[in-house]
């Protein structure tokens, strides 16, 4: 996308110069908007043409059935997929009866902008009529980031050459048809019309349509009022039915004259309310939204994002193309998050309805790590989401035989969804992930209210979770046989080792919390002799490493598997899912995804610098990166071992993701995690930003860990800048080809470690420190046809 002609690079926006219907439904994609608890699609205004129409509320779903060709114990019942909701982003324009529609009369100019800074989507056009009447029309649209129930649109359109009748017709719309989006009749079935309608009414210029769905029963309402501006004689009339409610304003214009609707739209949900209770929520909050006025929404908005940007901004000097990317990847990242008020953050989050809409481990390991360095108030919440599902959790580990906690791999309310039990129930690494997101929020905010209540429940139950698990073997070892890690080309191993280095920071970060609470640890039933044995059998995790090549083992054996034969695979062949059975990629050495090479960037301190060299170097060959989630931790390890140019390679390939399409699937909704990867690829790769490593001693997590970097620049560039926020700080990080300078801007005086220099910075005295050349290492190639696509 940004390649393509209709697009044009710039710093602070996302700009399409001309209309390109061959990529519609990926442009809906980098032109959503959201705040985490609603998502409009970029459609255009006027609804058609599209490619995936979509409103979307975080939470709303539709079950289906899971059928088996073979019963099996604990098999998932229910599906769950996300549907498109009642939109109400249209309005449509008849000019002298001719519908307004990009495919017939003539479009004479179309430009849409998404400024980052703002966060509106503009979109300027000229179009001719069939029969030769020019109009301009010109939109504004938001989704609040302060108001999260509401969106607004103002709608002017103006004659140009000759007088005109025109009808504007705003409406909302439920029920949409949309595009077969599955194989799976039972999907299909859902998002097919999956509305029930409870109620519709139109009067004056306000409209309202209830409905419910299905099976998961949960109620949605969508109201919108409007406010009109035309000439003398502008006429206007509203009505509604089950599925449509409509307000039709007509004006004639002479040339120069316009018409301008101001449309004010506000959603809500509940699987509990009442209808009376629900369309009095809705109305509310359409009455403060008109209270506040299209003005008062734009200047929220930008001071919203104001405030973000300052202390997340990164600015990258050498590539025009991902400094416009990572700033695209930031201000979708906080959309997704903004309100999601303890919703859970989906892959796509609400661009899309790729996944079926599920939320997976991605949020905990990729974008929850971005967001608490520049948005950490929106953190808490979604790992409050975590906590809400808890009794779901439980009682699924009490199914499989576990104590403790299984958090599902797939899932919208909390139950799994994952029918493919390999890939989803033994992915036991997810409970891990939520346990290790937990620590980094509360070492690095130092948020004592969530660590002593949400926070601690959770680490306690996966920690238990581990515990029984796994097992010790007869010369006191603990293994955790029959997971499925991170690489989903590897599956039902022993000792994978990134669950096993994660499961041992698990264990380590519940016995420290306990000991740090003591009084609610005794609310959960733990006592000093359960925290010791979550500590000694942390000490004893297995970690399978090959003595023969002085490499770790992915999990236990996979270096003496067979390797996959690259030679012989066409690059046509990729994905290799989509052309092999999992049977033969479970069995050979071929790596879909970084999993190792993750461990040591989640783990970093478990791993000299001698062993990150060697393991980057023997996985490198073997990764496919068939999964957008790969490139960002390839990034980071090429960084760290001294591949400065592979390092920016894979960067510029997160970075790209989407706006290039790489994964062919932009159209679903856009990737999260791969959008985090972004500012991973940058701030934790070449900004040298190691993780930091959650305290292990009772009472140690008083003490402040110090920031770690390693800073290092590819010759291509000549400026990486960024900000992070620790503890109430904000320190800027300015990194040049010869030096590093550490500014604090705001909070107490903190100590950084650069290059293993430890250096103290205050808002008075910042440091600035030289960057070390990188050895010279040999660069480690990738499998045949798979070297960084960017």
């Amino acid at each position: 996308m940004i390649t393509h002609t209709g697009f044009a690079t710039d710093p602070w926006q996302l700009r399409e110069t001309n209309l390109d219907l061959d990529v519609l439904a990926q442009s809906e994609s980098v032109f959503a908007l959201s705040n985490g608890h609603l998502g409009w699609r970029g459609n255009l205004d006027e609804g058609e043409p599209h490619g995936l129409p979509g409103t979307y509320l975080a939470g709303v779903h539709e079950t289906h059935p899971l059928p088996y060709a073979e019963a099996g114990y604990g098999y998932p019942e229910s599906g769950q997929t996300t549907i498109n909701v009642t939109d109400g982003k249209i309005v449509r324009l008849l000019v002298d009866d001719h519908p307004f529609d990009l495919r017939y009369g003539e479009l004479v100019a179309h430009e849409r902008v998404l400024d980052f800074r703002t966060g509106v989507l503009d979109r300027t056009v000229e179009w001719c009529t069939p029969s030769g009447r020019r109009v301009r029309l010109t939109t504004r649209r938001l989704v609040s980031l302060t108001q999260r129930a509401v969106a607004a649109i103002a709608y002017t359109v103006e004659v140009v050459d000759a007088p005109a009748t025109v009808a504007v017709q705003s409406e909302l719309v439920a029920n949409e048809q949309l595009p077969g989006l599955s194989g799976d009749p039972r999907v299909a079935a859902v998002v097919d019309s999956p509305l029930l309608p409870e109620e519709d009414q139109a009067r004056d210029t306000r409209l309202r349509l209830i409905h419910c769905t299905r099976a998961s029963r949960q109620r949605v309402a969508v109201a919108a009022d409007h406010l009109v501006d035309g000439p003398e004689g502008t006429t206007w009339a509203a009505e509604s039915e089950p599925d449509v409610a409509r307000l039709t304003v007509t004006a004639d214009l002479a040339p120069g004259q316009r018409l301008t609707l101001v449309k004010f739209v506000a959603h809500g949900w509940s699987a509990e309310r009442s209808l009376p209770a629900l369309r009095d929520q809705v109305e509310g909050a359409l009455a403060a939204a008109r209270n506040t006025g299209w003005q008062g929404l734009l200047d929220q908005q930008r001071a919203c994002l104001d405030e973000f940007w300052g202390s997340a901004d990164v600015e990258v000097e050498g590539d025009a193309e991902v400094q416009q990317a990572v700033r695209f990847a930031l201000f979708h990242l906080f959309q997704a998050a903004a309100r999601a008020e303890e919703r859970a953050i989906a892959a796509k989050g609400l661009t899309g309805t790729g996944y079926d809409g599920h939320a997976f481990w991605d949020t905990e390991s990729f974008v929850l790590p971005v967001l608490t360095h520049t948005a950490p108030l929106a953190v808490a919440p979604a790992l409050r989401w975590r906590h809400a599902t808890l009794p779901s959790a439980l009682e699924r580990a009490r199914q499989l035989g576990l104590k403790g906690a299984a958090f599902p791999w797939r899932t919208i309310s909390g139950a799994e969804c994952s029918a493919y039990w390999p890939a989803g129930t033994v992915a036991f690494h997810v409970n891990a992930d939520i346990a290790g997101s937990v620590a980094r929020y509360v070492t690095l905010t130092g948020d004592e209210d969530f660590g002593r209540g949400p926070g601690l429940e959770l680490l306690v139950h996966t920690a238990r979770l581990w515990r029984s698990l796994g097992h010790f073997d007869a010369g006191g070892t603990f293994h955790i046989d029959g997971v499925t890690g991170p690489d989903e080309y590897s599956a039902i191993a022993r000792d994978n080792l990134y669950t096993n280095v994660m499961a041992r920071l698990n264990l380590l970060a519940a016995a420290e919390a306990v000991g740090r609470y003591p009084d609610r640890a005794q609310d959960l039933d733990v006592g000093a002799e359960e925290a010791a044995d979550w500590r000694n059998t942390a000490a004893r995790v297995a970690i399978p490493y090959n003595d023969r090549l002085e490499v770790h083992e992915q999990a236990l054996g996979f270096t003496d598997q067979e390797p996959w034969d690259f030679e012989g695979t066409a690059e046509d062949q990729y994905p290799l899912l989509l052309h092999f059975p999992y049977f033969d990629l479970y069995r050979k050495q071929v790596v879909k995804q970084a999993d190792l090479v993750l461990a040591m960037i989640a783990c970093p301190d478990d791993f000299t610098a001698a062993e990150k060299a060697r393991n980057f170097a023997y996985y490198e060959p073997l990764t496919v990166r068939d999964s957008s989630l790969s490139a960002c931790c390839q990034a980071v390890l090429a960084a760290e071992t001294g591949h400065l140019h592979l390092a920016w390679a894979y960067a510029r390939e997160a970075a790209l993701m989407d706006l290039d399409d790489l994964e062919h699937n932009t159209r679903d909704g856009l990737h999260l995690a791969s959008l985090a990867g972004t500012w991973i690829s940058l701030v934790q790769g070449l900004g040298g930003l190691r993780r930091p490593h959650p305290p292990s001693a009772p009472g140690s997590g008083d003490a402040e860990p110090p920031l770690r970097f390693a800073p290092r620049l590819p010759p291509s560039l000549t400026r990486l800048a960024f900000t992070v926020r620790v503890r109430g700080r904000r320190l800027h990080v300015d990194i040049g080809q010869d030096s590093t300078r550490y500014t604090l801007r705001s909070g107490e005086p903190l100590t950084v470690v650069h290059h293993g220099t430890v250096a103290p910075v205050s808002t008075d005295a910042p440091a600035e420190l030289p960057v070390p050349a990188a050895a010279e290492a040999p660069e480690p190639r990738q499998p045949k046809g798979r070297a960084p696509r960017a």
